[in-house]
Parts: C-alpha cells; sequence; structure tokens
C-alpha cells in the first residue's frame, strides 16, 4: 500500500521585537510552548515605578490558582497591560509554584515579586506603555 505524500507547512514566527508580533495564544498552548516577555532591567525598572501607585486588580484566595482566576488576570492584562496580583500563600515553594503557573499560562512578564504582589506586564494590541529600549 502506498500512502500519498503530505506537505506539513510549518509556520514561520519572527522573533519579539519592539513592535511585538502577536500570535493566537491558543496555538502555542496545542503545542505545550509557552509565551512570556522577557524584560531588561532598564524595562523592569520603568514599569516598576508606573506601578508604584497600583492596587491589586486580582487577589487569589483559598481555592489557589482556578481557571476563572486565570480568565480574570487574563482580562485584566488584555485591558490594563500593567496589573498587580496579590497572592494568599503562606510558604515560598507554593507560592513560586503559583507564580510560574501565572506567568506561564497568561504569555506575560514578571516586572517584580514583592511579598505577596507579583506585578505582571503583557502588552495588548493596542500598546497603553511604551517600553524604553533594550
Amino acid at each position: 500500500m502506498v500512502f500519498p505524500e503530505y506537505k506539513v507547512r510549518i509556520p514561520q514566527f519572527k522573533c519579539f521585537n519592539q513592535k511585538i508580533q502577536f500570535f493566537d495564544r491558543t496555538f502555542f498552548i496545542i503545542l505545550g510552548l509557552t509565551m512570556s516577555i522577557t524584560l531588561s532591567t532598564k524595562q523592569k525598572q520603568f514599569l516598576k515605578g508606573l506601578a508604584h501607585h497600583l492596587n491589586p486588580v486580582v487577589m487569589l484566595g483559598n481555592n489557589g490558582l482556578t481557571e476563572g482566576v486565570l480568565a480574570e488576570i487574563d482580562n485584566a492584562l488584555n485591558h490594563h497591560e500593567l496589573i498587580k496580583v496579590k497572592i494568599a500563600g503562606s510558604d515560598r515553594e507554593t507560592k513560586q509554584l503559583i507564580i510560574d503557573a501565572i506567568i506561564r499560562e497568561t504569555g506575560s512578564g514578571a516586572v517584580q515579586t514583592i511579598g505577596h504582589i507579583l506585578v505582571l506586564y503583557r502588552p495588548s494590541e493596542d500598546i497603553k506603555i511604551q517600553l524604553p529600549k533594550k
């Protein structure tokens, strides 16, 4: 039995530069890849200054990280680009696992973690915060 040849088309992805290319995150989730943002020290300092006066938008309770909480974080990142998340975790290891899961699932970049507060940044389609060059 002879099988016909199938041509597999692999999409070409451009590297992230200052003008960020937006891709469908569901495609990356299907492949098992994550699309997190890496920020330089200069960009983190700039974002820390902007986040100083912000209050936490999302607060994790005793139920931990649920799909509803992830959806709310994703919605807040789409709307604000820069948010604070308050994590109620007692030990450091659990808190770090939750932080890693939030960053992985939302495709955002961690700006800062102080105590129980996590500052996240992810640019939206209409860029509101202009980052300094790396």
